[in-house]
């Protein structure tokens, strides 16, 4: 007996077992006390599939010709003691229990000693392309089909799927003694990689495709690809169906006996009552469709048959990611991988996120995930940082919907309501200090204007004409003296302007926003947020917060003249003190009030320096 027959056979009688009770089992529910066969023993997870099943078993077939409505006479070939054929007549009658032959019968429990046969009418009213058509209700991962005759096995038939609930069919296989006249296809045509999804005809009666009055076909049998079937997405395709079509095409003999069934005589009429399609079981063999993510098939809401979806998947056969787990693509599990869903890393503070294909592979295909409307003032792709007007509150874990706290900058003394994200220092004018930008600064008074809240305080004019250099107010609120060694003359005032020739001479050139400052020693050191970074220098600048240092002399000086809250350019030289981790802006810098149309000059700038215009 060949292979395929052999296994069908076992499956068959393990369904009918499982079916009977033998195994405990429902056809899809498994034993709530057993483990989840989609995690191992330590809770990770993998590939899992549902039970094999006859998917036929119970449903409903529709078949376009059944006879017994009206009663009609039909004949069965049988042979007698001499080794003759002889024809034994019987009346089909749908409304007779013992003589009927509904198509149920083709789906119900098959038992070899008690067949009950679905049967079509003779062939007085229709002898051929009688179909039966099987509606699996979900789609199937198939491994074989089969049908088991009462009657002699048709001559010529096809086996059609649908894998969209029947709305369209593509062929699965042909059987017939003559296939190119009937189908237009050569006989056992050889399968091959580039035609593994095509549908081929074999001869119905070569005894390698049928047993006794069976007529079965397996789904990837010769098909080059099926040893390899986990990475095969046209054979996995190829497998898939959610509904199966029989077309009996032509009946065996049928053109022998053509003159005889002309006649009206007696003999013809029995002849002709001979000829008609009886089928006694009808079984799908496979598996629920459930992608390696689920272990069985349950019923829906809506009493469809759905996948008990596993590794955080969802849909009918488990074929998406369920919602907030879009950190990597789906995929089908494998034996080596279970492909599992991974949640979106969104720190509490989003419920819904996105795939983006390109952060993907650029993160070395860890994580893709993008969040989605982020709560609690927070941003970024992973509703990592404060959004703009809040900043990090860093006694409490990102994760806290208190994280971020609002900036609450002063209307009056801030020049906008966008704080520092670390700090939370609000951008102060001038005069005007505070976390808040909420007082004014030493040696300032508050006045009635909104534009300068805050004003310097008079300072008495000396008495001794020789201090006159000693009352000279000091840059930003520094009242020390100058001891009369300013230069004369400043090249780090504003007005200047900006050459390629100036540009190329200096280290390095950024945009700067003065944020505060703070005397060490010798040295007046600023907190700045480089906003654009024009040319890097050997320190290689970067965009942020950091730190600038300023001889104490030079900015009492106004040399340069650097005012807190504005921003600058800045082109200077590399620091080369090794303990000062940050820029160093002296009287040789240039530093100037920022514009805005100077952005474009300056990338004009960038770009003769990469034709080595410098």
């Amino acid at each position: 007996m060949n292979v395929v027959y052999c296994i069908i056979l076992a499956c068959q009688l393990m369904l009918v077992l499982a079916q009977n009770g033998g195994y405990g089992l429902s056809m899809f529910a498994a034993q709530q006390n057993q483990p989840d066969p989609c995690y191992d023993i330590d809770g990770n997870p993998r590939r899992c599939v549902p039970d094999f099943v006859n998917a036929a078993f119970g449903m409903p077939v529709i078949a376009s010709s059944t006879c017994g409505t009206p009663p009609s006479r039909f004949c069965a070939l049988s042979s007698g003691a001499d080794g003759e054929r002889q024809r034994n007549c019987f009346v089909c009658d749908a409304s007779q229990p013992k003589r009927r032959h509904p198509p149920d019968y083709l789906t119900d429990l098959h038992n070899p000693n008690n067949l009950t046969c679905w049967q079509s009418e003779p062939f007085t009213t229709s002898p051929h392309n009688v179909t039966l058509q099987l509606a699996l209700g979900k789609k199937f991962e198939l491994t074989y089909i089969s049908a088991e005759f009462c009657s002699l096995r048709p001559d010529s038939m096809a086996i059609y799927k649908s894998q969209d609930y029947g709305k369209t069919w593509q062929p699965y296989q042909y059987y017939s003694s003559q296939c190119r006249k009937m189908y237009g296809l050569p006989k056992n045509a050889m399968i091959m990689k580039q035609n593994e999804q095509e549908a081929v005809c074999s001869d119905v009666q070569n005894t390698e495709l049928v047993s006794g009055a069976r007529v079965a076909f397996s789904t990837l049998e010769g098909r080059p690809s099926s040893f390899d079937f986990d990475n095969s997405p046209v054979l996995q395709d190829w497998v898939t169906a959610t509904d199966i079509k029989l077309v009996f095409n032509r009946l065996p003999g049928f053109e022998e006996e053509t003159t005889a069934l002309q006649a009206s005589t007696e003999e013809a009429t029995t002849i002709r009552d001979s000829y008609y399609y009886a089928v006694s079981d009808f079984s799908v063999g496979g598996r629920c469709k459930c992608n390696g993510h689920a272990s069985r098939c349950v019923r829906g809401r809506d009493g469809r048959l759905v996948c008990d979806c596993r590794h955080n998947t969802a849909g009918p056969e488990c074929e998406q990611c369920k919602q907030f787990h879009y950190d990597r693509p789906w995929a089908r599990a494998t034996p080596k991988d279970a492909n599992e869903c991974v949640a979106c890393n969104c720190n509490l503070h989003a419920r819904k996120c996105r795939f983006n294909m390109e952060l993907y592979k650029l993160s070395g295909r860890k994580s893709g995930g993008v969040c989605l409307n982020c709560r609690h003032n927070t941003d970024g792709r992973y509703c990592h940082y404060c959004k703009e007007g809040f900043y990090r509150d860093s006694s409490k874990p990102i994760q806290h919907r208190k994280a971020c706290k609002a900036c609450d900058c002063h209307p009056v003394g801030s020049l906008g309501t966008i704080c520092n994200q670390t700090s939370g220092q609000c951008p102060c004018k001038d005069g005007v200090t505070g976390l808040t930008c909420n007082r004014c600064a030493k040696g300032y008074q508050q006045s009635r204007s909104p534009i300068a809240p805050c004003i310097k305080i008079p300072q008495v004019p000396p008495t001794d004409p020789g201090d006159m250099s000693s009352s000279e107010p000091a840059n930003d609120g520094d009242n020390e003296s100058t001891s009369g060694k300013c230069p004369k003359t400043c090249k780090s005032g504003e007005g200047k302007e900006i050459t390629q020739s100036k540009y190329c001479k200096k280290d390095y050139a950024a945009q700067v926003h003065i944020l505060s400052r703070e005397k060490v020693g010798d040295w007046v050191k600023f907190t700045v947020n480089v906003n654009t970074v024009f040319k890097k220098g050997k320190q290689k600048i970067r965009r942020g917060d950091q730190f600038m240092f300023v001889p104490k002399a030079d900015l009492q000086c106004k040399c340069p003249k650097i005012r807190l809250g504005r921003r600058y350019l800045i082109l200077g030289s590399d620091n080369p003190n090794k303990d000062q981790d940050g820029l160093l802006v002296d009287r040789k810098a240039t530093v100037i009030r920022w514009q805005e149309d100077w952005n474009r000059r300056l990338r004009k700038f960038q770009r003769g320096e990469r034709k080595n215009s410098c």
